[in-house]
């Protein structure tokens, strides 16, 4: 797990180079259930780099809403399970988003897939995965933010079985 983690990070280098962006790190529960149904919650460990150049703009000009950003990034569980993913952002100020005031607040849908590897945790069905996730996050006086997101991973039924994981989780995004 560790080469693979390596290798991705090398292979991304010039990418960071030559583009803005934000490193996201994630501390979170990995398959919770807020009815208390799973006793076997594990943590999970998220690294997401979100670059800021957007690849397709599909709004009008005035509205960075529909701006798609890509990111690249990696979850591993308590469980020894990991997930190298690889998809889309979109991200706009919560304020300005409501009433047309920017704040402080922004809000970050994603959508993305990649290979999981179930380890000694929950078997999803399928080595490929994809993740939707919803965050909400606060820009702190560095710059930097603060964040909570809802992660859903599933293999979108096309396994044998789907059972499908959440993914509540806290991070921290620092600009580069």
């Amino acid at each position: 797990m560790i080469r693979i983690l390596f290798l991705v990070l090398i292979t991304l280098n010039p990418i960071v180079v030559l583009a803005k962006g934000s490193s996201v790190f994630g501390l979170g529960i990995y398959d919770v259930k807020l009815d208390g149904s799973n006793p076997h919650d594990t943590f999970d460990l998220r690294y997401e780099l979100r670059l800021d150049k957007s690849i397709l703009d599909i709004g009008p000009e005035e509205d960075n809403f529909f701006f798609l950003k890509p990111f690249f990034g990696a979850e591993y569980s308590s469980d020894s399970a990991y997930f190298l993913l690889t998809g889309i952002y979109i991200e706009d100020n919560l304020g300005q988003l409501i009433d047309g005031e920017k704040n402080k607040f922004y809000f970050t849908p994603s959508f993305g897939g990649g290979f999981y590897h179930d380890g000694s945790g929950k078997n999803l069905g399928n080595d490929l995965q994809f993740r939707t996730s919803l965050e909400v996050s606060y820009k702190l006086k560095n710059a930097n933010r603060i964040g909570v997101s809802w992660s859903h991973i599933s293999n979108a039924n096309i396994g044998n079985s789907n059972p499908g994981v959440e993914v509540l989780s806290f991070s921290y995004h620092i600009p580069f």
